[in-house]
């Protein structure tokens, strides 16, 4: 088990983590038809904004109640109300999912109180639109945290709180990570349905961030989980909450439906992997397809042959708990040493399991100070580390967001058998890339040393 260690310092130099309400906006659009709203000021949603079209590539249509001087000293609920009938009226979106700022939250304004009575006063002006709430403050949690938090929003504000009494055999609900790309989800999805089984993903950004271009220009988000499907999750026989921060959504969905749930801490890695898969088969009653048995075989035959290469390596990883997880245990499973681990917020229990003495709860400064130290061979954290990776002359695996850098971080796949393979390839290419074969001269030391003078054999005459 390893110690979790908090910030220690009183400013960030170089930041590792990104704001709750950035994560939140990004589970909403994991929903069909949906809009993100930031109830603060224009700053806040336009770094959000920036961030996410560099790393998606993607329109991102986020929106903001623009808080200004004023609003700030005496209220914004008049901001929320104005902004929530203009995107009625012009957005026309199914769902509207708030997200509040540190703005708002260090004012102390009940905000869920307000957005209560704004749904109350304008029932009419707002019907056929749902709107929900969740509170996301900059200076608590990060990435992790403020998916999460929109995740139960939605979930209070769209699963009715009932049971179901002939509940479906075949139907899974998979309440996906933030950590999870557009890849990996579509590649859950794959996996589940090979068994049979009919799942509904939550938050699902593979079809609505996934790359695809809509026929038509639309001003909300374009694809994700359905209305409709949401509501029916209480007709599930399981539950899988995939990353240790989707356990709160999945007790929430428990509770308000009895839908057993299940975490699954991480989908990468053979003995992750193998989880995953024997749950699916013990829940569809059928037996592992082909396809994976093959896909398995693959990965065991590919670890032999990386561990020969990542074996003993010293490597730094900075990355959101969960994502920090699955990494390390991946690279720790190969043989590698983790010598540094840092995250961005403590809380979360997969950081207890990381294969490492210490983690510290710090940015990307402590991640170039632990790579230095440790003499780390290879450094892995998002696109920001990768000045810290060229000032230490390493190589710099992308993991996380932001990833701005390289393009198709948002296809790539690294969960089930196939994934944590092309992970693994990834990671031992990255080693192979930085090694130099031996010359002569460096296996002979001796080889261009000069004689010295006095040991030079004398010149014999002809």
């Amino acid at each position: 088990m390893s110690i979790v260690v908090p910030v220690r310092k009183s400013a960030t130099v170089n930041p590792l983590k990104q704001s709750a309400p950035l994560g939140a906006a990004m589970a909403y659009l994991g929903v069909e038809g949906a809009v993100p709203l930031f109830h603060g000021s224009q700053g806040c949603t336009a770094f959000a904004l920036v961030l996410m079209v560099r790393h998606f590539k993607e329109t991102i249509p986020i929106q903001t109640t623009a808080m200004n001087e004023v609003s700030t000293i005496l209220g914004g609920a008049d901001h929320l109300e104005e902004a929530l009938l203009n995107l009625k009226s012009r957005m026309k979106p199914k769902l509207i999912g708030i997200a509040s700022t540190a703005l708002t939250e260090t004012r102390g304004e009940d905000m869920a109180g307000e957005v209560r009575t704004i749904l109350k006063r304008r029932a009419d002006d707002l019907a056929g639109t749902t709107v929900v709430y969740a509170s996301t403050p900059d200076f608590t949690g990060a990435l992790e945290e403020g998916w999460a938090k929109a995740t139960e929003a939605v979930i209070a504000g769209l699963v009715p709180e009932t049971r179901v009494a002939g509940a479906d055999p075949l139907a899974v609900n998979i309440l996906v990570g933030q950590h999870l790309t557009p890849g990996d989800i579509e590649a859950v999805r794959d996996l589940v349905e090979s068994f049979g089984l009919t799942p509904t993903l939550l938050p699902d950004i593979s079809l609505s961030l996934d790359g695809t271009v809509p026929d038509a220009w639309v001003p909300t988000s374009y694809g994700g989980t359905p209305l409709a499907a949401i509501g029916a999750m209480g007709r599930a026989a399981a539950t899988f909450a995939i990353g240790e921060h989707m356990a709160a959504p999945g007790r929430l969905l428990a509770d308000r439906t009895g839908v057993p749930l299940t975490v699954q801490p991480s989908l990468t890695g053979l003995e992750a992997a193998d989880a995953f898969v024997a749950a699916l088969a013990r829940l569809s009653g059928r037996p592992v397809p082909e396809r994976q048995k093959r896909e398995r075989s693959r990965l065991v035959d590919a670890m032999l042959d990386g561990h020969l290469i990542v074996g003993e390596r010293k490597v730094a990883v900075a990355a959101e708990p969960d994502l920090l997880f699955a990494v390390t245990t991946l690279l720790a499973g190969l043989g590698a040493r983790i010598v540094g681990a840092v995250s961005t917020a403590v809380g979360s229990r997969a950081l207890e399991r990381i294969p490492a003495e210490e983690v510290l709860i710090g940015d990307l400064g402590d991640l170039e100070r632990l790579a230095r130290e440790g003499d780390a061979d290879l450094i892995a954290t998002h696109s920001h580390g990768r000045q810290a990776a060229e000032r230490l002359h390493r190589p710099h695996l992308r993991i996380g967001f932001p990833i701005f850098d390289r393009l198709g971080s948002q296809h790539k796949v690294s969960v089930g058998y196939a994934g944590t393979r092309a992970l693994m390839f990834e990671i031992a290419n990255l080693f192979q890339a930085e090694h130099h074969a031996p010359s002569p001269a460096g296996l002979d030391p001796f080889r261009d040393r000069p004689v010295p003078a006095a040991l030079s054999p004398e010149p014999r005459p002809c």
